[in-house]
């Protein structure tokens, strides 16, 4: 299986992508992929996500996708079985946890508290994904967790932008961001693929320290 720490090192940005027709998969993927961008997080929001999933991961298998908004043991399953790579959620129970480790999909897990941090580690988890971020605190926040948890990187998504996303990257407990903005629903709805494909390179080229 992948390893999560070395997947969220892949790029700066993992796009956050709502799919809501499954033809639209292929051409987004291809143009995130022209524009540098091969992590994709495809959620689990809609009854498209699944086809879309496997449209990929058949023809762009340079991709390395996966799931999102992962919030039951058998979204797990599910998405390994449409040929997903690994899955995000945006928090931990214990049946997640179980699942996890019966080796379905590496999963990124999300917290938002200290508390929840310190649970996912407890459980086995260094690498999580403070969400909602912006919510959460922010930059603040992940400062304040990085003194606490010196052994635990972050992927904040929630709230980031193209302008805010260096701020975070920056920190030297974040390994990348989550965000919608390579995807937006008017680009995908217009099928202005060029369009994406820059956002994709504008995001490869943010730096992290």
């Amino acid at each position: 299986m992948l390893d999560i720490e070395a997947l969220l090192n892949d790029g700066p940005v993992i796009p956050v992508i709502v799919i809501q027709d499954a033809e639209q998969a292929l051409p987004l993927a291809r143009a995130l992929l022209a524009g540098g961008v091969r992590v994709l997080e495809v959620t689990l929001r809609t009854p498209a996500a699944l086809d879309a999933v496997a449209a990929i991961a058949a023809e762009h298998p340079q991709a390395i996708v996966g799931v999102g908004t992962v919030t039951r043991p058998e979204d797990l399953a599910r998405s390994a079985a449409a040929g997903a790579q690994f899955a995000v959620s945006p928090a931990l129970t214990r049946s997640l946890v179980a699942a996890a480790r019966e080796g379905a999909l590496p999963l990124l897990p999300g917290a938002m508290t200290p508390s929840e941090v310190l649970q996912a580690r407890e459980a086995g988890f260094t690498a999580l994904k403070l969400f909602p971020a912006a919510q959460a605190g922010g930059i603040g926040m992940l400062r304040a967790l990085g003194s606490v948890f010196p052994d635990v990187t972050f992927c904040p998504t929630g709230g980031i932008d193209a302008v805010s996303a260096p701020d975070y990257l920056a920190l030297p407990n974040v390994a990348c961001v989550g965000g919608s903005w390579l995807a937006p629903p008017a680009l995908l709805k217009a099928g202005d693929w060029g369009a994406i494909e820059k956002l994709a390179r504008a995001t490869s080229a943010l730096a992290r320290t």
